[in-house]
């Protein structure tokens, strides 16, 4: 299984998640295996890639079909808990950005 997204031709949406882990579990493996299923039954979701280093560093990038699409993933209750955990749990800081993907080009070969 590739760890690439099979993603459409653009456009689509990329929500990028990095974030800085805090120390301990508590229930974020858990957490994040159920936020990951549930993203895939959502309409319009497209993929995820995600990495994380041995410091707690993490980036995840979802992709969606449209804007109206990422905006029903962010407001999923169970979503919701998960973004409260987020805060007040599992990281000490995190940004969050949205980008609207207009060309993409795969490689090695590239474009």
């Amino acid at each position: 299984m590739s760890r690439f997204a099979p993603l459409p031709e653009p456009p689509y949406y990329a929500v990028i998640f990095t974030a800085q882990r805090t120390e301990g579990d508590f229930g974020y493996g858990a957490m994040a295996d159920q936020m990951g299923e549930l993203a895939q039954n959502q309409p319009g979701y497209l993929g995820v890639e995600s990495t994380r280093d041995d410091a707690g560093l993490g980036i995840t990038v979802s992709y969606w079909a449209d804007e109206d699409s990422l905006k029903g993933w962010k407001d999923v209750a169970q979503h919701l808990l998960a973004q409260k955990l987020g805060k007040t749990r599992w990281y000490s800081y995190y940004t969050l950005r949205v980008a609207k993907v207009e060309r993409a080009y795969a490689g090695p070969e590239g474009r």
